[in-house]
């Protein structure tokens, strides 16, 4: 059975037992809510991981990087392959979403989630001797142990997500505090290393420049530009030190007229980072000609994602249940490495298109719905086929907590009937 060939079985079973569309897609939600906090996430860490390699209860996160393996950087710096490469991304999304869910709901049940997430990034950006770096992911063995190689996308929506939280009732003076000590602690890292004698680069944990280029902050593509000033504008908006907004207008109008050279031709992760970058940025700007840049930017990123959705589906539309269910590898055991530039990085096989089309959905969708525009029906309708078709017990990707940003970004800006 097709992915989208089940929606007309679907609605008829919802029409049968008095249930309406909007109820439907809240109990899927809420499902996915379930499984991720059970599946993807450990409370040792408070992290959410990339994938699960089993539905065996207790066994889900089987197969992470040992202590031996990651104080070795096996595989490779980045941690690439192995399950613990974007625990930041997925934290910094979970966070905002968590975030958008208590605007709607006030539910105060959403203060404990919201620490737990937070807790697992402040482990991830307090490690010691290195004030201002962003860990990927921590070792669930020790709740200390990292890859060395972060990337501006770890930072990007890392700091996102605590400058949300920071304006949020759910941000208690205590974590206020901790939210200006690691915002001003990046801030400081970049004023620091993102300098021409470092290629514009903010190092790895031990010093070195990245090979990769995932680390550079300036003189970068047109997606990327507005990274640096979105982190010393969000430096400056929580703790008001001048130093931060001296920097960030410095950047800000170059960032801007770079920006405007994007094109579509980006994987879906690239456009929801914008988004982020666009929105901290937009929220603060005070020059009118800015601001209607920024806002005009966040339209063209949602009408690329939404067009690169329709790519999703299509290829979604051509995976059968057993497909869409595969589970992630042990990354030890693929059959196939890559070497770029030195990291050596296990390849996933069939799994990979599975595991990026479920996040990309998600993706795409959450980039849509963070725009200012007025948006039509059939784009609403977009993210409502998607969650009706999923069965969320039976996924194994970290796209499902996409789904669920989508889902609440949709809700917070309107665009879905906030009962």
């Amino acid at each position: 059975m097709k992915y989208l060939c089940i929606i007309a079985g679907v609605l008829s079973c919802l029409s049968i037992q008095g249930m309406n569309l909007s109820d439907s897609l809240h109990i899927h939600i809420n499902e996915a809510w379930e499984v991720a906090w059970e599946r993807f996430y450990h409370p040792k860490t408070n992290l959410f991981y990339d994938y699960i390699s089993s539905y065996e209860k207790g066994k889900e996160l089987a197969h992470l990087p040992t202590l031996e393996e990651v104080s070795k950087q096996y595989p490779n710096p980045c941690g690439y392959g192995t399950g613990m490469e974007d625990c930041m991304i997925i934290g910094g999304v979970m966070l905002s979403t968590i975030v958008d869910m208590y605007e709607i709901t006030k539910d105060d049940s959403l203060i404990n989630p919201a620490i737990n997430v937070f807790n697992g990034i402040k482990r991830c950006t307090t490690i010691p001797d290195n004030l201002g770096f962003v860990a990927r992911g921590i070792c669930i063995e020790d709740r200390k142990s990292f890859y060395i190689n972060s990337s501006r996308d770890q930072y990007t929506h890392c700091v996102h997500g605590l400058w949300k939280l920071y304006h949020s009732p759910l941000s208690s003076t205590t974590i206020k505090k901790d939210i200006c000590d690691i915002l001003t602690n990046i801030a400081e890292r970049m004023i620091k290393n993102v300098t021409p004698e470092n290629e514009y680069d903010f190092l790895r944990a031990d010093g070195k420049i990245c090979p990769l280029g995932i680390c550079r902050m300036w003189n970068v593509q047109p997606h990327e530009a507005a990274r640096l000033p979105m982190i010393y504008a969000a430096a400056f908006d929580v703790t008001g030190n001048n130093k931060y907004k001296k920097l960030y207008r410095l950047y800000i109008s170059e960032a801007i007229d770079q920006s405007e050279q994007i094109n579509n031709n980006y994987a879906a992760y690239v456009f929801l980072q914008m988004q982020c970058s666009f929105e901290l940025l937009y929220s603060l700007e005070e020059k009118p000609t800015l601001k209607e840049q920024l806002d005009k930017l966040m339209k063209r990123v949602a009408t690329m994602s939404e067009e690169r959705f329709h790519d999703c589906k299509k290829k979604l539309s051509d995976m059968d249940i057993h497909t869409l269910s595969m589970l992630g590898p042990d990354w030890r055991k693929v059959d196939e490495w890559t070497n770029q530039k030195g990291y050596i990085i296990p390849q996933w096989g069939e799994y990979r298109t599975v595991w990026e089309c479920v996040r990309e959905a998600g993706e795409t969708l959450s980039a849509l719905f963070m725009t200012n525009s007025q948006l039509e029906n059939s784009q609403t309708h977009c993210l409502e086929d998607l969650i009706i078709n999923m069965n969320y017990n039976q996924l194994s990707g970290c796209g499902i907590i996409y789904h669920i940003a989508a889902y609440w970004k949709a809700r917070y800006k309107d665009y879905l009937d906030n009962k």
